[in-house]
């Protein structure tokens, strides 16, 4: 199975964003664009960023759209496409761990060795 597949697998990949990170997309149609992360999924290694990736969507008629309509609906977009925004750079940085002397396990920007808050 290729990667440009969106179908679920069995492995789930080591995602380092969280809900509510803020992230710049690095790569793409949206390259250089900012957003927070709404959700992390790590069956198909995405990530869905707000303001990124909106594609429509066209209804048909239902119930609740009795004429059909058109759908501004936010994608998933590859986790390797994003970056995590240093709050003092201002610049896309990668993720890191540090586990400090109790055994607490925290994630850092590997550009700063800064905690993640």
């Amino acid at each position: 199975m290729s990667l440009s597949t969106n179908k679920t697998t069995n492995k789930a990949f080591k995602i380092r964003l969280r809900k509510g990170d803020l992230v710049k997309v690095r790569a793409g149609k949206y390259k250089g664009r900012t957003g927070k992360v709404t959700a992390v999924h790590p069956r198909t290694n995405q990530v869905t960023v707000d303001g990124i990736n909106i594609v429509k969507k066209h209804i048909k008629p239902n119930q609740q759209h009795p004429q059909g309509t058109v759908l501004e609906v936010t994608k998933p977009i590859w986790v390797g496409k994003v970056g995590i925004v240093d709050p003092v750079s201002k610049r896309p940085a990668r993720i890191g761990y540090k586990i400090d002397a109790k055994g607490v396990k925290t994630r850092v920007y590997k550009s700063t060795d800064k905690e993640i808050k």
